[in-house]
This record gives C-alpha cells, structure tokens and sequence, in this order.
C-alpha cells in the first residue's frame, strides 16, 4: 500500500527550542513543498531526514530533542536539508561533572492484578520458555553439539511434549585466549550466566572438549561476582575422555545426559504468574531518525507499566547512551547507582581508546541513511526506551540484577552482542525497536519487533510484530501504542502468541563480549 498518495506534507519537532524537524512523508518530500506554517523546502529532503526550521549559520547548534546534536559546518538556509556531512560531532558530555541522584523521579503509581503465565523455577525465577539449554565450554565442540541437538529435535522431543525446543549455547570462547586477563572476566561471568538463564529451567549440562583453557569446573565456579554452579560429574560430557571410542560415543553420551534432563523438564506445566516476575530487554537496532520519537517512546512507556508492576526491565548499548548519559545520572535512584554508571562509561571510554578508535565510529551506513546524522542523535533517541523510571541498578556485560525496577546492563551495542549480554543478564524476552529492519531473533528468547514506521511494517508485514509508524502520522499516540505492546509481551510471555521470528524459526548466533586478548 503506498501510503504517500494524497497525504499531507508532514514533519515532527521534538522539542521547542529544536531547529530542525524529521520528514515523516514515505519517500520524502520534494523542493517547493510548503508545510501549514509556511517552511518551503529549497531541496528534497529525504524521509526521516532533517529540515532546517530556522538559517542556522556556520558553528551554530544544531538542536534536536532540545540537546545539541551537532554544529553546523556552514551556513544552512531555512528550509534545507541538513544530511549528515553538515553536521559536525560536538564534545561528549564530561563524566567527572555530571550530577548524580539529582532529579530522581518519583515513583510511579502501582499496576496491580496483571499476570502472565510462566515456569516457575526452584530458585523463584520464570521462564517464558521451557528449554534445554546445552552449554558448551570451547567452540571445537560447537560442530558435535549442533549435530546432537538436531538429532534431539529429530528423535527425543516429540517424546517431551512440554520441552519447548533445545538450545545449543555455542559461542567462540574457551581457548586460544588469554584466560587470565583482567577482561576475561566479561565472557566467563556471560557463558556461566546464559546457563542460568531462567527459560532454561535449571537443568544444566556441559560438553566440553577436554584441553580447553576454560575448563568446566572454572567455567561453572564462575568469576567473583557470580554464585558457583553445583553439577553432577555426570552431567558434564568430556569428548575427549578416552572412553569415547569415536564419533558415536560422544554423541550417546550426550544424548543420555539430555535425556535425563528433558525427563525433569517435561514434568513442568505454565502457571499463573504475576508481572512482577518478568525480566525484558528493551533494545534497538537498525534504527532510524523515526526510532526516538515513535518506537522508542512506546517502549518507555511500556517499560513504565511493567515496572508499575514490579517487574524488571533492562536497557542497554554503551555507546547508544554515552552522548546523553547526563540525562540519565540525575535519574539514577543514588549516588552510588550513578557512580556505577558513570564507571561503565568511562570503562568503555577507555575500551575505545584501547582500540585507537571512539564513538564516531557508530552509528552505521544504514541509520544514516535512516536520517541520524552521528551517534549524539542516535543516543538521544536510544534513551526513550528506558522511559520515566528511576534507575535502581547498573550492571556490568553479563552480571545478573539483584533489584526489580529499571536497570542499565552495559553491554556494547552490537545488536547479536547485546542480545547474548541481556541474556546473560537474564531477560526471558526482549523487544527490539528498528527502523530500517532487521530480522534478528533469538533461539532461547522470544524477540518482539517493532517497527518505527508504515513504510517498514507494510513492507516487512510478515517479520514485524508491532507498528509504532502509526505515531507518527497521528494515528496513535505513544501511550495507546505503549499499552498494545505491553499487553503483547503479556501474551508473547504466556506463549498464547508467538512471534515472527519464532515462527519462521530465526536465530542468531551468540556473540558474546570478549574484551580480553586473544592468543
């Protein structure tokens, strides 16, 4: 459906101090368009792209959301469109002088009687899924258990008709790397978590190949910070073990170790439970200049209700919040959750530095063409998902929260990579907001997508669960469209619907987040 026929010329201001506007118009807006108040573009200005409300002269602000986003590198004339080359990158906010617990919101009022229905774990958790998860301790072993669960898949489930499916955690650890470091902290503590993941049950086994440097017994005693992982010697399978008398052997073994486990698993029934007990993540990824003013607002309403109910919801993409990060220390719920914030961005601050490179490196091709002219705009509009909460904990890549409420967990903001570090965090579901489309999912976590505009959903009607494009044409506001997607996740939760990656079967590998050198 071509939604720009006979549609108004139309553009959203976020703010009243801002000097530029987005287009919203499906294939933008052609020169000599006059808008109601009188702005006539001098060129054509591409959707979701920047149009100059006001002249802005050379070394002026650029204003969007009423922050600086940029400087302009010459003279722009009222009613030109400012693309990204125009714009130039101002200065990170300072850390050491941003305010701290300042202007902590108050709560909200409570949302009871909401529920969903979940597995109850031993250890109080819910699962929104009841899954086998196989952990693996070094990536040799990667082929044999891709092998195994497919014959799981095959030949044992339709024998647990209450085993949702079976997840091959594989990732590219274990070995070749410097396992010592002070880094290797980040993906020992992520592989030990995504064990724990609640929609796995509790039900842990490990393949290991044998001579790997991360070694089951240090993989399940963890790091520090995390609680060690008690498991029968049984329920760990080493391929190397020279009682494996070729190929054969490792696979029985293995088989018989997940048999016991789906035993367990299938005895396990959804129960009523309340909101209280969901983990979500709230990511985005392929966005565009739509995403903080459509999606992303939706989400933070939603994350608003959910945590009216008590439940938790994480945030997430160091570089996607650094440039407005000074609008978030005064919401933090004291001085030491800002402290913990303020140390993870200077963390990945450094990590950069390290690297001999820095956050103009993000955003991406595509969220440029997407009308973000750099990563200042991009973190403006990455904000909005964490809506109007205080936030009551920070975590570093991997950590699992101790709080209910809205939490930061830094995780890079690679899509795949940020995905694996939330669910080593221990989300049970995610929403991913996108402009220019992605269709990512995730094989242990329902993935909920939404879309930042029509155009998009229309497009992809088949891969999009939710449309926040409607927002934008003032079809809906961000509250009615906040309020389906939460009563979504309610029943995406439950399994009394299904997502469209689910439902084509899509999954991205895990990526998990190594600091550390590789050897």
């Amino acid at each position: 459906m071509n939604r720009t026929l006979n549609e108004p010329p139309l553009c959203i201001k976020v703010h009243e101090d801002d000097n530029v506007a987005i287009v919203v118009n499906n294939q933008g807006l052609p020169a000599g368009t006059t808008f109601p108040d009188g702005l006539t573009l001098t060129e054509h200005v591409p959707q979701g792209h920047k149009v100059a409300l006001s002249s802005i002269a050379q070394g002026e602000a650029i204003r969007r959301y009423g922050e600086v986003i940029g400087y302009a590198l010459r003279d722009v004339a009222q009613g030109s469109w400012i693309e990204e080359s125009l714009v130039g990158l101002p200065e990170a906010p300072p850390l050491a002088s941003l305010p701290l617990a300042t202007h902590v919101p108050p709560a909200l009022p409570p949302l009871e009687g909401y529920t969903f229905e979940g597995y109850r774990n031993a250890d109080g958790s819910v699962g929104t899924r009841n899954l086998l998860g196989i952990t693996t301790s070094v990536h040799c072993v990667a082929g044999v258990v891709d092998y195994v669960v497919q014959m799981i898949e095959r030949d044992l489930l339709p024998h647990y008709p209450n085993v949702d499916g079976v997840v091959a955690l594989n990732h590219l650890y274990g070995c070749g790397v410097a396992i010592n470091a002070p880094a290797a902290v980040v993906p020992i503590r992520t592989i030990h978590n995504l064990a724990l993941n609640p929609n796995f049950g509790g039900e842990i086994m490990v393949v290991s190949l044998g001579c790997e440097k991360l070694q089951p017994e240090r993989l399940l005693t963890g790091t520090d910070d995390v609680q060690a992982i008690s498991l029968d010697e049984h329920d760990i399978v080493r391929l190397q073990d020279e009682r494996h008398v070729g190929f054969g052997a490792m696979v029985a073994e293995i088989l018989s170790v997940a048999k016991r486990h789906l035993e367990r698993l299938n005895q396990r029934q959804r129960e009523i439970c309340p909101a209280s007990d969901l983990v979500v993540g709230m990511q985005c990824g392929g966005s565009d200049a739509f995403s903080g003013v459509t999606a992303n607002p939706a989400v933070g309403f939603a994350s608003d209700l959910l945590v009216r109910c008590g439940a938790t919801v994480m945030f997430s993409e160091v570089t996607e919040v650094r440039d407005a990060v000074h609008l978030l220390t005064p919401r933090v719920i004291d001085e030491e959750v800002g402290k913990r914030l303020l140390e993870e961005m200077a963390w990945y601050d450094d990590y950069l530095n390290q690297g001999k490179t820095d956050r103009s490196a993000n955003p991406s091709p595509g969220n440029k063409k997407g009308g973000l002219a750099n990563v200042v705009e991009k973190a403006l509009g990455s904000i909005a998902k964490s809506g109007r909460s205080p936030i009551v904990e920070v975590l570093s890549p991997g950590q699992r929260p101790t709080r209910r409420g809205l939490i930061y967990a830094a995780t890079p903001a690679s899509d795949f990579v940020c995905g694996t570090q939330q669910m080593a965090s221990g989300i049970t579901l995610q929403v991913f907001t996108t402009g220019r489309g992605t269709p990512y999912g995730l094989a242990a976590i329902p993935v909920i997508k939404m879309a930042t505009r029509n155009a998009l959903a229309e497009r992809w009607h088949d891969l999009m669960d939710i449309n926040a494009g409607t927002i934008a044409t003032g079809e809906e506001t961000i509250e009615q469209v906040g309020w389906r997607l939460f009563e979504l996740i309610l029943a995406i939760a439950s399994g009394r619907q299904q997502t469209w990656s689910d439902r084509w079967g899509i999954r991205n590998q895990l990526a998990v987040f190594n600091p550390a050198p590789v050897t």
